[in-house]
């Protein structure tokens, strides 16, 4: 579903970031990549979904090498992307970006099942701008709901747990386990919460650039939980969100 290989990226001018990680996740899979902040994991998912252009080796997704191919050609593949910093955009509605994402109109039950998978009410927020007058929990929420919307191949999360309150988090964690058991695509989500690493498939620990462990969350979860200062990333638990 998607091989990564030998992938390296620099700062333009500065350090290496990601140091030749070669990675292979299969599909319908749900898999997290935590580690240490400052390792990688952030830039090694915006390589993968575009954002950020190789300094070397290549991306297989779906047999096909899409290294050279920019975040709109891969989206159009079957890539989807939520950042953790969530992008405003001023004139759009929330209506209008979940219409976009998914291709078509929505009718309202769609509307409010969309919103509802990450704890918000349809009536409240669908004729809303997305612009400062939303606080950054909402507009976190509403870009996971946009990515949801897509029901991509693979869908790309990065710390889905930023800036939102206990309830949604763990109606988000709840649609994550969802989605996993209909085989809908390929979830990449970036975390350090254990209790998304709990139902996790598989578990990939990125450090200083580089891929430190990746198996079955049986595997590597007992041996985080057991070592966590080992892999210099304490599992948060759910009473750090706010």
């Amino acid at each position: 579903m998607l091989k990564l290989e030998h992938l390296a990226w620099s700062i333009p001018g500065g350090e290496s970031i990601i140091k030749d990680i070669d990675l292979e996740l299969g599909e319908g899979k749900l898999v997290v990549v935590t580690g240490p902040n400052g390792g990688g994991k952030t830039s090694l998912a915006k390589l993968i979904a575009g954002v950020e252009t190789l300094s070397g080796g290549r991306i297989i997704f779906d047999g096909e090498d899409i290294t050279d191919m920019d975040v709109t050609q891969r989206a159009k593949k079957g890539l989807a992307y939520a950042f953790q910093q969530p992008v405003r955009f001023k004139g759009l509605t929330v209506r209008d970006m979940l219409e976009l994402a998914a291709g078509k109109s929505l009718n309202e039950g769609e509307l409010c099942a969309l919103m509802g998978k990450v704890g918000l009410c349809a009536s409240e927020y669908i004729d809303r701008e997305l612009n400062a007058s939303l606080s950054g929990g909402e507009i976190k929420r509403i870009e996971i709901a946009s990515v949801l919307a897509r029901k991509a191949k693979l869908s790309i999360f990065d710390e889905p747990e930023a800036g939102i309150d206990l309830w949604s988090f763990a109606r988000l964690v709840e649609t994550f386990e969802e989605l996993r058991a209909k085989s809908t695509g390929t979830l990449l989500v970036i975390s350090h919460q254990e209790r998304i690493l709990s139902i996790a498939d598989e578990i990939v620990v990125i450090a200083d650039g580089k891929v430190r462990q990746h198996g079955p969350r049986q595997e590597i979860l007992p041996q985080l939980l057991a070592n966590e200062h080992a892999v210099r990333c304490p599992l948060e638990k759910e009473s750090a969100i706010v």
